[in-house]
Protein backbone atom coordinates (compact mmCIF):
# COMPACT_ATOMS: atom_id res chain seq x y z
CA UNK A 1 0.00 0.00 0.00
CA UNK A 2 1.61 3.61 -0.71
CA UNK A 3 2.02 6.29 1.48
CA UNK A 4 -0.41 9.30 1.08
CA UNK A 5 1.18 11.69 -0.69
CA UNK A 6 2.23 14.37 1.72
CA UNK A 7 0.45 18.22 1.11
CA UNK A 8 2.82 20.85 -0.13
CA UNK A 9 2.64 24.11 1.98
CA UNK A 10 2.62 26.31 -0.80
CA UNK A 11 -0.83 25.45 -2.17
CA UNK A 12 -2.53 25.95 1.75
CA UNK A 13 -0.42 29.56 1.27
CA UNK A 14 -1.95 29.94 -2.07
CA UNK A 15 -5.24 29.26 -1.08
CA UNK A 16 -5.48 32.38 1.76
CA UNK A 17 -7.97 35.11 0.88
CA UNK A 18 -5.43 37.97 2.37
CA UNK A 19 -2.04 38.53 2.24
CA UNK A 20 -1.56 38.55 6.08
CA UNK A 21 -3.65 34.75 6.06
CA UNK A 22 -0.79 33.64 3.89
CA UNK A 23 1.68 35.66 5.28
CA UNK A 24 0.39 33.60 8.87
CA UNK A 25 0.15 30.51 6.95
CA UNK A 26 3.68 30.43 5.55
CA UNK A 27 5.17 31.23 9.39
CA UNK A 28 3.34 28.17 10.82
CA UNK A 29 5.35 25.66 7.95
CA UNK A 30 8.45 27.04 8.83
CA UNK A 31 7.47 25.89 12.39
CA UNK A 32 5.95 22.97 11.49
CA UNK A 33 7.28 19.90 13.90
CA UNK A 34 7.34 17.83 10.73
CA UNK A 35 8.24 19.20 7.76
CA UNK A 36 9.33 22.98 9.52
CA UNK A 37 12.92 24.42 8.56
CA UNK A 38 15.28 22.97 11.40
CA UNK A 39 16.25 26.40 11.74
CA UNK A 40 13.51 27.93 12.41
CA UNK A 41 12.08 25.49 14.68
CA UNK A 42 15.01 25.28 17.47
CA UNK A 43 13.88 29.64 17.29
CA UNK A 44 12.44 30.70 20.74
CA UNK A 45 11.52 34.62 22.08
CA UNK A 46 14.97 35.36 23.28
CA UNK A 47 16.80 34.53 20.10
CA UNK A 48 14.75 36.20 17.87
CA UNK A 49 14.40 39.32 19.57
CA UNK A 50 17.92 40.47 18.28
CA UNK A 51 16.36 40.28 14.71
CA UNK A 52 13.44 42.34 15.44
CA UNK A 53 15.61 45.31 17.01
CA UNK A 54 17.57 44.85 13.73
CA UNK A 55 14.55 45.14 11.61
CA UNK A 56 13.27 47.97 13.46
CA UNK A 57 16.53 49.80 13.13
CA UNK A 58 16.77 49.25 9.40
CA UNK A 59 13.41 50.33 9.12
CA UNK A 60 14.48 53.96 10.23
CA UNK A 61 17.90 53.44 8.23
CA UNK A 62 15.65 53.33 4.94
CA UNK A 63 13.74 56.55 6.52
CA UNK A 64 16.90 58.27 6.83
CA UNK A 65 18.14 57.45 3.47
CA UNK A 66 14.60 58.38 1.88
CA UNK A 67 14.85 54.78 0.18
CA UNK A 68 10.99 54.06 -0.49
CA UNK A 69 12.06 50.75 -2.32
CA UNK A 70 13.92 49.41 0.80
CA UNK A 71 11.72 50.68 3.06
CA UNK A 72 9.06 48.89 1.44
CA UNK A 73 11.18 45.76 1.93
CA UNK A 74 11.84 46.63 5.87
CA UNK A 75 8.29 47.13 7.14
CA UNK A 76 8.33 43.66 5.32
CA UNK A 77 10.97 42.26 7.49
CA UNK A 78 9.70 43.94 10.63
CA UNK A 79 5.62 42.28 9.64
CA UNK A 80 7.58 39.21 9.64
CA UNK A 81 8.86 39.43 13.33
CA UNK A 82 5.20 40.15 14.33
CA UNK A 83 4.29 37.44 12.90
CA UNK A 84 7.10 35.20 14.18
CA UNK A 85 6.48 36.02 17.32
CA UNK A 86 2.84 35.53 17.47
CA UNK A 87 2.82 32.05 16.26
CA UNK A 88 5.65 31.09 18.99
CA UNK A 89 2.93 32.59 21.37
CA UNK A 90 0.42 30.44 19.28
CA UNK A 91 2.22 27.39 20.01
CA UNK A 92 2.38 27.87 23.51
CA UNK A 93 -1.69 28.75 23.91
CA UNK A 94 -0.55 32.21 24.95
CA UNK A 95 -2.40 34.61 22.30
CA UNK A 96 -2.35 34.03 18.62
CA UNK A 97 -1.89 36.68 15.58
CA UNK A 98 -5.64 37.63 15.96
CA UNK A 99 -5.22 38.91 19.59
CA UNK A 100 -2.07 40.86 18.40
CA UNK A 101 -4.13 42.66 16.16
CA UNK A 102 -7.23 43.41 17.76
CA UNK A 103 -5.19 44.29 20.87
CA UNK A 104 -3.64 47.17 19.03
CA UNK A 105 -6.77 48.10 17.03
CA UNK A 106 -8.32 48.56 20.44
CA UNK A 107 -5.74 50.53 21.76
CA UNK A 108 -5.03 53.21 19.23
CA UNK A 109 -9.10 53.31 19.61
CA UNK A 110 -9.17 53.68 23.18
CA UNK A 111 -5.95 56.26 22.69
CA UNK A 112 -7.88 58.00 20.46
CA UNK A 113 -11.01 59.27 21.64
CA UNK A 114 -10.89 63.15 19.83
CA UNK A 115 -11.20 60.88 16.41
CA UNK A 116 -13.32 57.76 17.47
CA UNK A 117 -15.57 59.27 20.66
CA UNK A 118 -16.40 62.90 21.46
CA UNK A 119 -13.42 64.09 22.99
CA UNK A 120 -12.37 66.91 21.48
CA UNK A 121 -8.39 68.32 20.89
CA UNK A 122 -8.51 71.15 18.66
CA UNK A 123 -4.24 70.84 18.30
CA UNK A 124 -1.10 68.41 18.68
CA UNK A 125 -0.71 69.57 22.31
CA UNK A 126 -4.24 68.85 22.92
CA UNK A 127 -3.80 64.98 21.23
CA UNK A 128 -0.14 64.28 23.37
CA UNK A 129 -2.06 65.06 26.49
CA UNK A 130 -5.01 62.55 25.83
CA UNK A 131 -2.83 60.09 24.58
CA UNK A 132 0.17 60.55 28.02
CA UNK A 133 -3.24 60.31 30.47
CA UNK A 134 -5.33 57.30 28.40
CA UNK A 135 -1.42 55.70 28.50
CA UNK A 136 -1.06 56.19 32.44
CA UNK A 137 -4.57 54.85 32.82
CA UNK A 138 -3.50 51.60 31.19
CA UNK A 139 -0.38 51.50 33.41
CA UNK A 140 -1.74 52.26 36.59
CA UNK A 141 -4.42 49.47 36.13
CA UNK A 142 -1.69 46.84 34.43
CA UNK A 143 1.00 48.38 37.78
CA UNK A 144 -2.10 48.41 40.39
CA UNK A 145 -0.63 45.39 42.58
CA UNK A 146 3.05 46.81 42.61
CA UNK A 147 4.22 49.68 44.25
CA UNK A 148 4.01 52.43 41.74
CA UNK A 149 7.15 54.75 40.54
CA UNK A 150 7.14 57.90 38.63
CA UNK A 151 9.63 56.47 36.38
CA UNK A 152 7.30 52.48 35.42
CA UNK A 153 6.99 51.48 32.36
CA UNK A 154 9.96 52.46 30.41
CA UNK A 155 11.09 48.98 28.70
CA UNK A 156 14.73 47.98 29.64
CA UNK A 157 15.67 46.70 26.14
CA UNK A 158 15.43 50.41 24.75
CA UNK A 159 18.54 51.97 23.09
CA UNK A 160 20.24 53.53 26.13
CA UNK A 161 19.88 56.67 25.15
CA UNK A 162 16.55 56.63 24.07
CA UNK A 163 15.44 54.88 27.22
CA UNK A 164 17.72 57.70 29.19
CA UNK A 165 15.90 60.57 27.65
CA UNK A 166 12.86 58.41 28.79
CA UNK A 167 13.81 58.22 32.20
CA UNK A 168 14.54 61.89 32.29
CA UNK A 169 11.36 63.05 30.83
CA UNK A 170 9.57 61.07 33.28
CA UNK A 171 11.40 62.36 36.18
CA UNK A 172 10.88 65.92 34.48
CA UNK A 173 7.05 65.07 34.71
CA UNK A 174 7.54 64.86 38.47
CA UNK A 175 9.12 68.18 38.91
CA UNK A 176 12.70 66.24 39.03
CA UNK A 177 14.22 68.44 36.44
CA UNK A 178 17.03 71.26 35.34
CA UNK A 179 15.89 75.15 35.08
CA UNK A 180 17.25 75.38 31.93
CA UNK A 181 20.01 74.31 30.07
CA UNK A 182 23.01 76.22 31.15
CA UNK A 183 22.67 74.64 34.59
CA UNK A 184 23.11 71.44 32.60
CA UNK A 185 26.42 72.58 30.94
CA UNK A 186 26.92 73.56 34.69
CA UNK A 187 26.76 69.51 35.31
CA UNK A 188 28.62 68.38 32.26
CA UNK A 189 31.33 69.81 33.13
CA UNK A 190 31.70 68.44 36.37
CA UNK A 191 31.02 65.27 34.48
CA UNK A 192 34.24 65.82 32.75
CA UNK A 193 36.30 66.73 35.69
CA UNK A 194 34.92 63.75 37.40
CA UNK A 195 35.70 61.53 34.25
CA UNK A 196 39.27 63.08 34.21
CA UNK A 197 40.05 62.27 37.84
CA UNK A 198 39.00 58.92 36.69
CA UNK A 199 41.31 58.12 33.87
CA UNK A 200 44.24 60.04 36.16
CA UNK A 201 43.16 57.33 38.73
CA UNK A 202 43.59 54.34 36.06
CA UNK A 203 40.69 52.33 37.79
CA UNK A 204 38.45 51.24 34.30
CA UNK A 205 35.62 50.75 36.66
CA UNK A 206 35.76 54.46 37.45
CA UNK A 207 36.03 55.72 34.05
CA UNK A 208 32.88 52.93 32.94
CA UNK A 209 30.88 54.77 35.57
CA UNK A 210 32.04 58.24 35.24
CA UNK A 211 31.70 57.95 31.10
CA UNK A 212 28.42 56.53 31.99
CA UNK A 213 27.23 60.10 33.82
CA UNK A 214 28.61 62.27 31.23
CA UNK A 215 26.59 60.58 28.57
CA UNK A 216 23.01 60.40 30.66
CA UNK A 217 23.91 64.32 31.10
CA UNK A 218 24.54 64.62 27.58
CA UNK A 219 21.15 62.68 27.05
CA UNK A 220 19.42 65.09 29.05
CA UNK A 221 20.87 68.02 27.93
CA UNK A 222 19.81 67.00 24.26
CA UNK A 223 16.21 66.31 26.05
CA UNK A 224 16.05 70.13 27.17
CA UNK A 225 16.73 70.97 23.83
CA UNK A 226 14.01 68.97 22.34
CA UNK A 227 16.44 66.92 20.55
CA UNK A 228 16.09 63.40 20.07
CA UNK A 229 19.33 61.79 21.01
CA UNK A 230 19.98 58.14 19.26
CA UNK A 231 18.22 60.09 16.38
CA UNK A 232 21.09 62.63 16.76
CA UNK A 233 23.86 59.68 16.83
CA UNK A 234 22.46 58.21 14.35
CA UNK A 235 22.99 61.06 11.98
CA UNK A 236 27.10 61.36 13.39
CA UNK A 237 27.15 57.79 12.88
CA UNK A 238 26.10 58.59 8.83
CA UNK A 239 28.10 61.63 8.78
CA UNK A 240 31.42 59.86 9.92
CA UNK A 241 30.68 57.02 7.71
CA UNK A 242 30.27 59.22 4.93
CA UNK A 243 33.47 61.45 5.03
CA UNK A 244 35.70 58.70 5.90
CA UNK A 245 34.19 56.93 2.56
CA UNK A 246 35.39 59.83 0.91
CA UNK A 247 38.39 60.32 2.63
CA UNK A 248 39.69 56.47 1.54
CA UNK A 249 38.56 57.48 -1.84
CA UNK A 250 40.96 60.68 -1.69
CA UNK A 251 43.82 58.77 -0.64
CA UNK A 252 43.41 56.03 -2.96
CA UNK A 253 43.50 59.05 -6.26
CA UNK A 254 46.83 59.79 -4.50
CA UNK A 255 48.70 56.67 -4.87
CA UNK A 256 49.20 55.37 -1.13
CA UNK A 257 47.51 53.04 1.03
CA UNK A 258 44.99 55.12 3.23
CA UNK A 259 46.96 53.06 6.36
CA UNK A 260 50.23 54.72 4.77
CA UNK A 261 49.14 58.27 5.66
CA UNK A 262 50.44 60.05 8.55
CA UNK A 263 48.30 62.03 11.13
CA UNK A 264 48.27 65.32 9.89
CA UNK A 265 47.77 63.98 5.95
CA UNK A 266 44.82 62.27 7.23
CA UNK A 267 43.86 65.73 9.20
CA UNK A 268 43.70 66.91 5.65
CA UNK A 269 41.67 64.40 4.46
CA UNK A 270 39.35 65.26 6.57
CA UNK A 271 38.88 68.54 6.54
CA UNK A 272 38.58 68.49 2.70
CA UNK A 273 35.55 66.76 3.74
CA UNK A 274 33.83 68.91 5.52
CA UNK A 275 34.78 71.43 3.03
CA UNK A 276 32.92 69.63 0.11
CA UNK A 277 29.71 68.94 2.52
CA UNK A 278 30.43 72.76 3.36
CA UNK A 279 29.66 73.55 -0.41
Amino acid sequence: MSEPKKSNPLEEIEKAAHPLDKLEKLMKALRDPQHGCPWDLKQNFKTIAPYTIEEAYEVADAIDKNDMENLREELGDLLFQSVYHAQMASELGIFTLTDVINDITNKMIYRHPHVFANDGADNEEDVRLIWEQRKAAEKSTAQAAEAPSALDGIPLNLPALMRAQKIQKKAAKANFEWKNAHHILDKLEEEITELREAIDNETIEEQKDELGDLLFVLANFARNLNIDAEESVRSANAKFERRFKGMEIDAKLSGKEFKDHSHDEMKQLWIKQKHKEAK
